[in-house]
C-alpha cells in the first residue's frame, strides 16, 4: 500500500504545471513516503550488533539535529557524511528545521538516494513561542533552544534518540554511541559527556557568573535521550520550573538550551549517564579535551564547539583538522552503497531502474541515454540567499550554469547585472569547497545576496547542461526570467531594461520571449561598450561580432542583426531551424529537455519547444550581451573529435523530432521540414 501511495503522489508532482511547487510536492512525498520499511516506531532498545526479528534487518538508530539557516544546512552534510561512512544500521534522521534548511536538506536527501535513510522534518518555526521567551545570548539565537522541546516535537512513539548539534564529525560507527542506551540504569535519562572547558567553574574572568551545573557541568552538543522516560518525569514542566526559578537571576542563558539541561542535572543529578568523554572531544580554545583520550585512535566523536571551526588550538588539531576535511569534501556519491542485511529497496527507485533497465546496454549511444534518467544529487543554495521581490512584479533573474573552469566570470556578471541570479554549478564534493573559499574571499560575490549558487554534484561522464538550467530555472522566485549563459557579459542597465519591457510588451498576459541580441569579442579585455551606439562603433572597427558568424550562422541569423542596428523599437521574428537566441521569458515556460547533455543542441530544442507552445520571439532594440573568450570546453572537443558523439547527438535530434510530432501533431511538421532543408 505505502508503494502505491508513493507513486501515485510522484505521478501527482510531475503532473504539476509549477516548476517549484512540483519540488516542494516531491519534496513533501519523499518526506511522508520515502524509506517505509523502516518505521518510526521500532523499539531500538537493543545493542547494535543485534538485529530486527522481524524483517531480519539491523534495527533503525534515530538521530535528531536542529539545523536553520542556509550555513547551517551547510555544515550539517559534513556531520551526515562521517556517520554514513561508518554506519552498518539503518538511519532515521529527525530534521528541526526552518523553512530554509527544509528546502535545501528536503531536496538533498532525495536526490542523494541513500538506502535505508529515512529522513523526516519539524518547522522550528511551530516550536519558537515555547522556548522565545526564554532571553538567549548564544550564536545559534532562538534555534539554540529547541532541543529542550524535543520530547514534545518528536513522534510520541519514539522512545529514544541520539541528538547532535551540526558541527559533529564521526570517528566510527554511530551504532556504538547506540549500545551505550542499555548502560543506563534506575532513573538516568539524558546520557551527557562532562563539559571539558572551565564555563561552568566560573573562572575564566573577573566576575564570570554561569548558570548552576554539577561540578563541570555537561556539553548538549552529543545527548542521548530516553524519550518515553522522559515524558513520564514530565520533562517539560521540569525544565519550564528551572528556567523560569533561574532566569530571575540570571537573567539570559549565555549557552542556550545547555544552561538550562545543567541546572536542571543541578537539581536532578539521578537523571544522568556520564558518558565517557571521547564521545564528544569538544574543541576550543578553554578545553582540556586534551586530558580527554590517550591517544587519537581513541576518539570516537569530535565537536568543532566554536564558531571558529579549524582555527581551534590543540596538539592534535591537525588530525581533526585532517579528519573534518575528510568529509568535507568525501565525494558523497561513495555512501549510496546498500547495507548488507537490509531488505531491498529497489521499489524506491521503481520506475527508475525499470526504465534503465529497458535500455539495451549494447545501444552505441547507451550512455547517452542513461544520461537522461541520472539522478545528481543536489545542495539548492550553498551559500546565504536574500531577495526581496520588488512591489511591481516585474523583477527578471538572471539563470546560468557552470562548471569550475567558468568560476572567473562571477565576479564580473555580478558587476553587469544587478538583479537576482540563480547558477547551478557542476561541480565534484571537493571543488564546492574550493568555490565556497573562492566565494567567501570575493567582496563582489559576499555583497550580493540575491544571487543563488545551487550545487549539482558531478556524476557521470556528461556535462548535464539542461538538467542545470532546470535546477537553475526551478529556483527562480521572480515573474521572469533571462536564460543566459554564463560566458556572456549583458550589457549594463539590462535588468532595468527588461523589467521595463515586461510592461512594454505586456509580458505577465502574453506569451512572449523576447530575444537579447548576442554578440562576442575575441579579445580577453574588451572596454566594454556602455551603449548600442558604441557597440555598433566596436562592431565596424571589428572588435566585435555577431555571435558565432564564423562557425554557426544559423543559430543568430533570425535575429536579423542588419534591422536590429538601426531598430529603435521591439520587432518581433519567425522560428527558423537551428534558432538558439538567448530570451527572456515568464517564469512559466517549458523546461529543457534532458536528452540533450554535453555539447549540441540542447538550447535548439528549448527555442523549438517554446514556438511550437506559440511563444512569439521578439527582439528588443536596445538590449544587447557579448560572449566572452574562453578555452573549449570538454564536450566541445568530445563533439569535434569523437564521430560516434555526432552520430549519437544526430539520433537523439530525430526522436526529439519525433517527440514533438507526436505532441503537436501536424503543427509540428514545419520543423522535420525545416531540419531536411537546412
Amino acid at each position: 500500500m505505502p508503494l502505491l501511495r508513493l507513486a501515485l503522489a510522484a505521478l501527482y508532482c510531475a503532473l504539476s504545471p509549477d516548476l517549484k511547487a512540483t519540488s516542494r510536492c516531491f519534496s513533501r512525498t519523499w518526506t511522508s513516503l520515502v524509506y517505509f520499511s523502516y518505521e518510526a516506531n521500532s523499539t531500538p532498545n537493543q545493542t547494535y550488533t543485534q538485529v530486527n526479528k522481524v524483517n531480519k534487518a539491523p534495527l533503525t538508530i534515530h538521530v535528531a539535529i536542529v539545523c536553520a539557516g542556509y550555513n547551517a544546512s551547510r555544515d550539517v552534510v559534513t556531520l551526515v557524511k562521517s556517520v554514513l561512512f561508518h554506519r552498518r544500521n539503518p538511519l532515521h534522521f529527525h530534521f528541526i528545521t526552518d523553512s530554509i534548511a527544509q528546502q535545501i536538506l528536503s531536496s538533498l536527501f532525495y536526490t542523494w538516494m541513500v538506502p535505508a535513510v529515512r529522513v523526516d522534518f519539524y518547522d522550528a518555526d511551530e516550536l519558537k513561542s515555547e522556548v522565545s521567551w526564554i532571553p538567549n545570548k548564544h550564536y545559534s539565537g532562538i534555534y539554540g533552544l529547541m532541543k529542550l522541546v524535543l520530547t514534545k516535537t518528536l513522534p510520541s512513539n519514539l522512545q529514544r534518540v541520539i541528538v547532535l548539534d551540526t558541527d559533529i564529525t564521526f570517528a566510527t560507527d554511530i551504532a556504538e554511541l547506540w549500545a551505550v542506551f542499555h548502560k543506563f540504569k534506575g532513573q538516568q535519562v539524558l546520557g551527557l559527556v562532562e563539559n571539558q572547558s572551565d564555563w561552568y567553574l566560573g573562572n575564566l574572568w573577573k566576575n564570570h557568573r554561569p548558570w548552576p551545573a554539577l561540578g563541570r557541568g555537561f556539553n548538549t552538543g552529543v545527548i542521548l535521550l530516553l524519550l518515553d522516560r522522559l515524558r513520564k518525569l514530565r520533562w517539560e514542566q521540569m525544565w519550564r520550573l528551572t528556567a523560569e526559578r533561574e532566569l530571575m537571576s540570571m537573567l539570559s542563558t549565555s549557552l542556550a538550551d545547555q544552561d538550562i539541561f545543567n541546572a536542571v542535572i543541578k537539581q536532578n543529578p539521578f537523571l544522568v549517564h556520564q558518558l565517557p568523554c571521547f564521545w564528544n572531544v569538544q574543541l576550543s580554545d578553554h578545553t582540556r579535551s586534551e586530558k580527554c583520550y590517550k591517544d587519537v585512535s581513541d576518539l570516537k566523536v569530535i565537536h568543532w564547539n566554536s564558531p571558529k571551526k579549524l582555527r581551534v588550538k590543540n596538539k592534535h588539531v591537525e588530525f581533526f583538522r585532517n579528519l573534518y576535511l575528510t568529509f568535507l569534501e568525501y565525494d558523497g556519491n561513495l555512501l549510496r552503497r546498500e547495507l548488507f542485511g537490509c531488505p531491498s529497496e529497489a521499489w524506491l527507485q521503481g520506475g527508475l531502474q525499470k526504465t534503465l533497465s529497458e535500455l539495451d546496454e549494447d545501444d552505441p549511444c547507451y550512455e547517452f541515454r542513461r544520461e537522461r534518467f541520472t539522478v545528481h544529487r543536489t545542495h539548492l543554495y550553498f551559500l546565504h540567499y536574500e531577495y526581496e521581490p520588488s512591489s511591481d512584479n516585474t523583477d527578471v533573474t538572471l539563470v546560468a550554469q557552470l562548471s569550475m573552469d567558468r568560476l572567473q566570470m562571477l565576479e564580473a556578471i555580478c558587476k553587469h547585472w544587478e538583479g537576482p541570479i540563480s547558477l547551478a554549478l557542476y561541480l565534484s564534493d571537493a571543488e564546492a569547497q574550493q568555490f565556497l573559499r573562492y566565494a567567501q574571499g570575493s567582496e563582489v560575490l559576499m555583497s550580493r545576496g540575491n544571487v543563488g549558487y545551487h550545487i549539482v554534484y558531478k556524476e557521470g561522464q556528461f556535462y548535464p547542461v539542461n538538467l542545470l538550467r532546470n535546477v537553475a530555472m526551478q529556483q527562480v522566485n521572480t515573474p521572469y526570467m533571462f536564460l543566459s549563459d554564463i560566458d556572456f557579459l549583458p550589457m549594463y542597465g539590462l535588468f532595468e531594461y527588461l523589467r521595463k519591457s515586461v510592461v512594454q510588451l505586456d509580458m505577465a498576459n502574453t506569451k512572449k520571449a523576447l530575444v537579447v541580441p548576442a554578440f562576442e569579442t575575441l579579445r580577453y579585455r574588451l572596454s566594454y561598450p556602455k551603449s548600442k551606439a558604441e557597440l555598433l562603433s566596436q562592431l565596424d572597427m571589428g572588435t566585435l561580432f555577431t555571435f558565432r558568424y564564423h562557425v554557426w550562422t544559423k543559430g543568430h541569423a533570425p535575429t536579423n542583426f542588419a534591422k536590429w542596428r538601426t531598430a529603435t523599437t521591439p520587432y518581433r521574428v519567425q522560428w527558423e531551424a537551428d534558432f538558439e537566441p538567448y530570451v527572456m521569458v515568464r517564469r512559466d515556460c517549458p523546461e529543457y529537455d534532458r536528452r540533450f547533455v554535453g555539447f549540441g543542441w540542447n538550447k535548439v530544442a528549448h527555442i523549438m519547444e517554446l514556438d511550437a507552445q506559440e511563444y512569439e520571439f521578439v527582439v528588443l532594440p536596445n538590449a544587447y550581451m557579448i560572449h566572452m573568450p574562453h578555452a573549449p570546453s570538454f564536450d566541445i572537443t568530445k563533439f569535434r573529435s569523437n564521430k560516434q558523439y555526432r552520430v549519437c547527438l544526430k539520433t537523439l535530434k530525430e526522436e526529439f523530432q519525433q517527440n514533438m510530432s507526436r505532441r503537436f501533431g501536424f503543427a509540428a511538421l514545419k520543423y522535420m521540414t525545416a531540419e531536411n532543408n537546412s
